[in-house]
């Protein structure tokens, strides 16, 4: 019984001396102090949250329902930041250990402030929208980019100061570090600095239709810091170095105000003048008169005579379409096609095909012929022959 005695005893010391300091029974308390702000935050987002989410239904603007939305996670946690803090209060701890423990609950606060910045970067985006007149939706898309990283680095800086380390030393041995990163990452800032210069100089956009010759064709879903991403219309996507895209000539089809059409439509030499004239003259009304094509007042629009070629006459159409997508230009190419051949059978002629013609100017006379050569009969060849005797 004693030695029971004695163990319980020793229990007790045990729990009253705890850890850190601290006793067990303070411990327990301060979790279920924790576990209780924790009960907290549920009944929170339940309750105080949903009635905002259900107040921002019936305004009239998007923005407040924007914000609400990106800053519901930090503040969910801040009964959580709540909770260490009390908990760590009760505690009641001394020495290196409260200073920690401060530490730790100063860290927490200097998150969640940075966390809300950091969310509300995108929210606040429309402040930027007059920046778009001056920059492409791309670069004000890097600008935010660039702003989510300060906030996040000036957030860690923040963080390691409470800890007590110095960011300074830290800075100017990443400087050096730099330097020789640099040294051995040149086509990586290479790229770093095209991309920067394609957004200057608004060579694309998001969505545009490109062509780099020999390189992609596709349309542009990102621009990033080292490479652009396009999709090839076969559904691939390319990541293209921005430098590719800088050092390369890039056609821009979206950015087209109308798309062109060159034809040589080759006739045959049997065409007469009036035949020619007809042709040239119906091509040209029909180019007038439809609405799909570029009146010749605002674009070049030519339907001439151009060359006698090899095997036909050749005529020049040169004209624009007003729809520069392509699906629908291809359509506009094939009703103009269509009109050109009526137009060329209507007008009695036909079109031309690579031929070549021999003309002979004189027959040779009967005198000059060669006489005909006749090989003899084998009966006449036997004539005259005599098969030889044994005593020859």
């Amino acid at each position: 019984m004693e030695q029971l005695n004695a163990f319980w005893e020793l229990v007790v010391d045990v729990w009253s001396r705890g850890t850190l300091g601290v006793d067990f029974t303070r411990i327990g308390v301060a979790l279920c102090i924790f576990l209780g702000f924790l009960l907290i935050r549920r009944l929170f987002t339940r309750f105080v949250l949903g009635r905002i989410h259900a107040f921002t239904e019936k305004t009239n603007t998007d923005l407040d329902k924007t914000i609400l939305t990106s800053v519901e996670q930090p503040v969910r946690f801040a009964p959580v930041v709540m909770g260490a803090f009390f908990a760590i209060d009760y505690l009641n701890l001394t020495g290196a250990v409260e200073e920690a423990g401060q530490d730790l609950v100063r860290s927490l606060i200097v998150f969640n402030i940075f966390w809300v910045f950091y969310r509300l970067v995108d929210p606040m985006s429309f402040l930027l929208g007059k920046l778009e007149r001056a920059f492409t939706n791309a670069m004000v898309d890097w600008l935010l980019k660039a702003i989510k990283v300060l906030v996040a680095l000036i957030g860690a800086a923040t963080i390691l100061e409470i800890w007590g380390v110095k960011v300074g030393p830290i800075l100017a041995g990443m400087g050096l570090f730099g330097v020789a990163v640099a040294l051995g990452a040149q086509d990586l800032f290479k790229n770093l600095i095209a991309g920067l210069l394609i957004l200057a100089e608004k060579r694309f956009s998001i969505g545009d239709w490109v062509r780099v010759d020999g390189i992609v064709e596709g349309t542009v879903e990102g621009i990033g810091f080292r490479s652009t991403l396009v999709r090839r219309f076969d559904n691939a996507p390319v990541q293209v170095p921005n430098a590719a895209l800088a050092d390369n000539p890039v056609t821009n089809f979206s950015r087209m105000r109308r798309r062109r059409i060159y034809w040589m439509i080759g006739v045959e030499y049997r065409t007469t003048v009036d035949q020619l004239r007809r042709i040239r003259d119906e091509i040209e009304a029909y180019l007038s008169e439809s609405d799909a094509f570029v009146p010749k007042d605002k674009a070049a629009t030519f339907v001439r005579i151009d060359r006698f070629n090899d095997s036909s006459i050749d005529i020049m159409l040169y004209c624009f379409t007003r729809t520069t997508n392509w699906g629908e230009w291809l359509k506009v190419k094939e009703e103009l096609a269509y009109k050109v051949k009526q137009v060329v059978e209507g007008a009695g002629t036909g079109f031309a095909f690579p031929s070549q013609s021999l003309y002979l100017e004189q027959l040779p006379d009967a005198a000059d012929k060669a006489e005909p050569f006749t090989p003899p009969d084998d009966d006449k060849l036997k004539v005259g022959f005599t098969a030889p005797s044994k005593s020859d």
